[in-house]
């Protein structure tokens, strides 16, 4: 048996081989994507190069991309556990061409792989065309020989992929497998198809098209190849089995669940253990992805799944959580392949257990009400919508859950009612807030916020991506488009823009779209608290409702605004260890360019307090702790020590900021309630100074301060450093750099008038010289020979060139004597350099003077040595060479 590991990896190497990328897999919330609400098909992370805004330099791609579909249309959530092949979360292997190899290459491509390197029978495959594309029937009768009844024209949109109504479209050409007669079924196209004995494996889509309201209008000038194939299928086929949940990865899986539960996987029982081990590896991929649960959105579709997978836990008759027991058993199937699982386990566990602890007290008072409704109720009766919007509404039960406790008894659930009842909430809400004073604008925001929902803020793990534009104000009212030159709002249904809320100022940057379209965006607010409103000047081209936009934050920007917002966390524990708990946070600024923290406290801090508030602060940015962040109810948050900042107002579940080393208990140093943005460690705050210690008001102190570059910034320009250097300079901070440059150029001038005076000295024009320069015939050689006090060796070789330049024949030699030490310097004129080295004569002068060596060239040579005293012996020595009938 092939494991399931083995078979992506092969998958990937293959191509790979091929000049393919191996690409990672993207987050499995799809940025660049506003119209998903997760990625549900490989080529998703490159949609943006199919359709031309952007480019690669390698035209080749391969992947294992996570896939969930559990929302929106593509949603697989009810029929997970009862089929063979539906997942919430799955694997997409695929192979893609931009602009480069088409059709026939990938067709080659994919026979190799299934029947030569995986050695699949090709007896058992079929390949289905569109039903018009005349070619790729062809190249499979050709490249794999299959015969005209297994290659099966298809006239539906089952064969026809396309991007949407615009864009980039063309047929498609599936392979399925035959797992053979014993299973009901027939091959595609056929009556009986939807048995399960062809299993498609294999998709592989021949991008030629260009389509425009559902039409098509011409073609590619770049056609381009995407293919995609169901890891968890391929895995079945390879391992024998026919069913997905047969394969080594679910065995394993439900192996751990029936453990646990002591309940094993037979009979009706089989459902649920599916279910558990499906709805783990989507809670825990998109939990590593950076999804939280909550009541809106994305995270909504995680609790769903999260409660599906809790709720046939139950069933089994589990009496503790177990869903958060079962994530080691399915980080060592998949954590290899993915590390993020690995990484995110601590978070993956607690989120779960905690849901599931919460989940428990609602599914016991749900299904208690549940049960005194329909004592009386039988097969084929409906539950009121009344009773089921109660139910969601009191004790938050979710309408699918009720849906789902009732399927198993035949009671439906009357949707019209719910519907009904969820409608009057809505108005009942509308009229308390008109009648709460609020300034008349705000019913403009009310009226967006319910047609459209909550704006999804993904900017906790991101700064850009797509968003579809909901809304556009210009002038205070609702517009459908604004031009170039006018100032608008702009509202999209997901932005990485954060709202000024919380004391963190709304994000800054450019919106870009079809067109030319460019916004500038100079601020984000957050009307409602769940509006994301984007205020900007439109400088080219035309926006409008429905467009689809690029989103990118000024990432610079907002990382300066992270590390002063995770600042405050830090500097509000250190000023509680130092100064007392009494210190709570009164308010707080927390822009680009500096934070301000406002505190409770009666008196000013002294230079001590603060600079141990500094030194805190700044021993847990050195730390280098990650930032971990969970989603709790407000009570459960303050009962585990987290606090509640100023002025915040809080739902039923809020983020809650671990911050720096953990201590006794494992709780962190900064543990708070907040839902800004926040950096990933504390190192990555760089540094921390307090910059101003002021009054406010009475009992409440102000702190402003520098983080990062910033304070880097400023500690250069003002710090200790300078305060020294100005007090030795006896001048003010603001004069030190004209006062140094002026003592620099003095010290050169004096450095030259000092060079020049020993230049002179040397010559023998003042009596400073210890010995003034000696002209003499040694041997018959003109000998000069002198020893000067107080001269730097840098200098020998000028005064050695000028008594060449003297003598016109004959050897010089220089020692220059300075604190004691000694440096000789020799030199011969051109005409004697065949009988007399400068060299063997330094060395000679350099044994005298205690060193060791000397070196250079025959006409010139340099040492030195300890032992200045014996500068005249080493003259000596020098003349004695010279003298010597061994040297020449």
């Amino acid at each position: 048996m092939t494991p399931t590991n083995d078979i992506r990896r092969s998958f990937l190497d293959y191509f790979g081989s091929a000049a393919h990328e191996i690409v990672p897999s993207a987050p499995l919330v799809p940025y660049n994507d506003p119209t998903l609400m997760f990625v549900n098909a490989g080529m998703v992370p490159f949609k943006n190069v199919f359709t031309g805004l952007e480019t690669r330099t390698n035209p080749r791609a391969t992947s294992s991309q996570k896939c969930v579909r559990a929302g929106g249309k593509h949603n697989d959530l009810d029929n997970v556990g009862y089929t063979a092949r539906h997942h919430t979360f799955f694997e997409m292997l695929g192979n893609f061409s931009f602009g480069d190899y088409f059709k026939e290459q990938a067709i080659v491509h994919a026979w190799t792989l299934l029947t030569k390197e995986w050695g699949l029978d090709p007896d058992k495959l079929t390949a289905t065309v569109y039903h018009t594309d005349d070619e790729a029937f062809d190249l499979w009768r050709r490249i794999a020989g299959l015969p005209d009844e297994r290659i099966i024209r298809i006239a539906t949109k089952d064969n026809f992929w396309a991007m949407g109504d615009d864009g980039p479209c063309g047929p498609c050409s599936e392979i399925f497998y035959d797992h053979g007669a014993h299973i009901a079924g027939g091959p595609p196209g056929s009556p009986n198809e939807d048995g399960d004995r062809f299993v498609e494996i294999w998709n592989l889509v021949f991008m030629q098209n260009e389509q425009a309201g559902g039409e098509i209008v011409g073609d590619l000038p770049k056609k381009s190849i995407d293919t995609g194939m169901g890891l968890e299928r391929v895995a079945a086929v390879l391992q024998g089995v026919h069913d997905n949940y047969d394969i080594d990865l679910f065995r394993a899986l439900i192996a751990a669940s029936e453990s646990l539960t002591g309940v094993a996987a037979q009979g009706e029982n089989q459902a649920s253990h599916r279910v558990i081990a499906d709805h783990l590896r989507s809670v825990s991929f998109l939990l590593a992805d950076g999804v939280l649960p909550s009541n809106e959105g994305r995270g909504y579709v995680l609790r769903r799944i999260m409660r599906r997978g809790m709720r046939h836990a139950h069933l089994l008759g589990a009496k503790d959580p177990l869903m958060h027991r079962l994530v080691p058993a399915l980080v060592a199937e998949m954590g290899q392949a993915f590390p993020e699982l690995g990484r995110a386990q601590p978070l993956i566990e607690e989120t779960l257990e905690r849901e599931e602890i919460q989940f428990r007290r609602t599914l016991a008072n749900g299904l208690r009400l549940l049960d005194e409704e329909t004592g009386g109720l039988g097969a084929g009766d409906s539950l009121p919508g009344e009773t089921a919007f109660r139910l969601y509404d009191t004790f938050g039960f979710p309408y699918d859950l009720t849906e789902d406790a009732l399927r198993a008894r035949g009671i439906a659930v009357d949707r019209a009612g719910f519907d009904a009842a969820m409608a009057r909430q809505k108005a009942a809400a509308r009229a308390a807030w008109k009648g709460s004073g609020q300034a008349a604008d705000g019913e403009l925001w009310f009226d967006i916020a319910e047609r459209e929902g909550a704006s999804e803020f993904t900017g906790y793990t991101a700064t850009e991506g797509e968003g579809r534009v909901v809304a556009l104000i210009k002038d205070g009212a609702e517009v459908a488009s604004a031009d170039a030159g006018e100032a608008v709002i702009v509202l999209t249904n997901q932005t990485p823009f954060y709202g000024e809320s919380g004391g963190q100022t709304g994000d800054a940057g450019v919106i870009t779209g079809p067109g030319g379209l460019r916004i500038a965006v100079t601020d984000t607010a957050k009307p409602l608290g769940r509006l994301h409103a984007m205020y900007g000047t439109v400088e080219s081209g035309r926006i409008g409702v429905g467009v689809t936009v690029h989103l990118q934050v000024d990432a610079e920007r907002r990382d300066a605004i992270r590390a002063n917002h995770s600042a405050t966390h830090l500097v509000h524990a250190a000023l509680r260890n130092r100064l007392g708990e009494h210190v709570t946070q009164k308010g707080s600024l927390v822009a680009a360019d500096r934070l301000r923290f406002d505190f409770s406290h009666p008196k000013a801090l002294t230079d001590e307090d603060i600079a141990a508030v500094e030194a805190e602060v700044n021993a847990e940015i050195r730390a280098n702790q990650p930032v971990t962040t969970r989603l709790m109810s407000p009570d459960d948050a303050i009962e585990a020590g987290a606090m509640a900042l100023f002025g915040e107002k809080y739902g039923d579940e809020v983020r809650v900021l671990g911050m720096g080393r953990t201590g006794d208990g494992g709780r962190n140093y900064s543990v708070e309630l907040c839902g800004g943005t926040h950096v990933t460690a504390t190192g990555d705050i760089g540094v921390f100074r307090i910059v101003s210690e002021s009054a406010v008001s009475s009992g409440v102190r102000r702190i402003e301060a520098l983080t990062g570059e910033g304070a880097r910034t400023w500690l250069v320009g003002r710090e200790e450093t300078l305060k020294a250097v100005a007090a030795g300079l006896r001048t003010s901070p603001e004069e030190v750099e004209a006062r140094v440059a002026a003592l620099v150029e003095e010290r050169k001038r004096l450095e030259r008038e000092l060079a020049e005076t020993k230049k002179a000295l040397a010559l023998g024009s003042a009596g400073a010289a210890a010995s003034g320069p000696t002209d003499e015939e040694v041997a018959g050689i003109k000998f000069s020979g002198q020893v000067i006090d107080g001269l730097e060796a840098k200098e020998l070789r000028g005064l050695l060139d000028q008594a060449k330049a003297r003598l016109g024949s004959g050897v010089a030699a220089i020692v220059a004597v300075s604190e004691g030490r000694a440096a000789i310097a020799a030199a011969v004129t051109d005409d004697l350099t065949a009988r007399f080295s400068a060299v063997d004569l330094v060395r000679a002068g350099v044994e005298v003077l205690g060193g060791k060596g000397g070196g250079g060239r025959p006409d010139m040579a340099q040492g030195g040595g300890p032992d200045g005293a014996k500068a005249a012996e080493a003259i000596a020595s020098v003349k004695a060479v010279l003298a010597s009938e061994t040297v020449g």
